[in-house]
């Protein structure tokens, strides 16, 4: 085998080429992750449903999206990352486009929540854990930073196009932005994604006999289970599924579905709601980076119980600072809350790595779905509060709580000994 000449001739390590492809991989699945909550007040008016059925067809997404992961993760060893990845980008791609057309629930429900569920969950976490696993030795807490604030790009590019195009041409031209953005994504991972440094005769980024990139596992969708099996016998396992299904409850499920319609109930402009929402996004992109290289440098676990408390405090100030304009005391919580809004996924992922080595994409994978599983929950939760009572005041307040907990669950994780990595020179040419 020998590098291909496209990898040749931009004269760097192939494997920073592969993380590029699956940034844009990953901003092109992200399209929908914020829509929901541009999308709902829409829907409503159009079509008298209420926010019970709609926060249904997020919750199916949300679980489907943890769900997938782990099995995509055993899939991509079976049948290839690129396969992988473009049967999801259409499925995205499908599941965005199709509802122009409909007319009933039950559609609402399919496309929201089965294809894109599936779709995104195959392209989600697991995917950056499959990718800085074999990819990369060093810098793989940085990379992992960089890919998780892919999501966070995502909603900063797709929440103001969709606001505004929802309030001069309807939801249907701004789903459609989304379907065709995740199909011209497409030939991107066709062409530059690879399976493995082997497929390009080279070697996994800063990848040295001392310190090698995870070996392939055992090729089969079963390995999924298995290893679900065997790591819930692992106390790491229970507290970091535990905590990441709370991160989920308040990051996904709550501000990220129900933050716009919240806005709404206070008098702001639904445009001025969803500049809000893309901002969280834009200092997500810098928390998420930064948390990136603070992992390869300090203790995960203190990492994350100082995320989950910072995170807690600024979810109880929350319901006060709504008003009908954006005054500066919101700025500073979407400053604050921006900056932690996934910054817990690189330790977590870190945690899963020196757990479990090689089997840690599935293991994220699990873990990632607990995740889902909170963020699901949290949706349905909040959308019942807001119904029964007329605001979501208790549900931003419970989640606090939540998070003040996933601190202490944090600080209760055994301390692992640190694999050091060496540090190459940067973006080292591949040979």
């Amino acid at each position: 085998m020998s590098t291909s000449p496209t990898f040749r001739a931009l004269r760097i390590h192939p494997a920073w080429i592969v993380a590029v492809a699956t940034f844009l991989t990953m901003i092109g699945a992200a399209g929908f992750r914020s829509a929901p909550g541009v999308f709902m007040p829409a829907l409503h008016d159009e079509f008298g449903w209420d926010m019970g059925i709609m926060s249904l067809a997020v919750s199916i997404n949300l679980v489907l999206y943890g769900l997938a992961a782990p099995f995509s993760a055993a899939l991509m060893e079976r049948f290839g990352i690129r396969r992988i990845a473009a049967i999801a980008l259409v499925l995205i791609a499908a599941g965005a486009i199709l509802p122009i057309w409909m007319t009933a629930q039950w559609q609402l429900l399919v496309c929201w929540g089965l294809l894109i569920g599936l779709g995104t969950g195959s392209v989600s976490m697991a995917l950056v854990a499959t990718i800085t696993g074999r990819w990369f030795v060093a810098r793989r807490g940085l990379v992992t930073g960089v890919l998780t604030a892919a999501a966070a790009t995502g909603q900063l590019i797709f929440l103001p196009v969709m606001a505004t195009l929802l309030t001069h041409h309807g939801w249907r031209s701004a789903t459609l932005v989304i379907g065709c953005a995740a199909l011209l994504i497409v030939p991107v991972v066709l062409i530059f994604l690879r399976d493995r440094p082997a497929d390009l005769a080279v070697t996994a980024y800063g990848e040295t006999p001392e310190h090698q990139a995870f070996p392939p596992a055992p090729a089969s969708p079963a390995l999924a289970m298995t290893t679900l099996r065997d790591a819930v016998r692992d106390r790491t396992f229970l507290l970091l599924a535990a905590t990441f299904a709370i991160c989920g409850a308040s990051t996904n499920g709550l501000v990220g579905t129900h933050f716009i319609p919240a806005a709404m109930d206070h008098g702001m402009a639904e445009t001025a709601a969803a500049s809000l929402l893309a901002l969280v996004g834009v200092f997500d992109i810098v928390g998420t980076i930064f948390s990136g290289w603070l992992t390869d440098r300090f203790d995960p676990r203190l990492l994350l119980a100082t995320y989950y408390g910072l995170r807690g405090l600024s979810l109880f100030a929350l319901p006060a600072l709504f008003g009908d304009s954006m005054h500066p005391s919101m700025l500073v919580f979407v400053l604050f809350y921006g900056l932690d809004w996934v910054a817990t996924v690189p330790p977590t992922m870190a945690l899963c790595r020196s757990a479990f080595g090689s089997r840690a994409p599935i293991v994220f994978g699990w873990v990632f779905a607990c995740h889902q599983l909170g963020a699901a929950t949290a949706a349905t939760v909040a959308g019942a509060i807001r119904d029964d009572m007329g605001t979501y005041n208790l549900a931003f307040y419970g989640a606090g709580a939540l998070c003040l907990l996933a601190t202490l669950g944090c600080l209760s994780i055994r301390k692992r000994p640190p694999v050091a990595e060496p540090e190459p020179d940067p973006l080292g040419a591949a040979v």
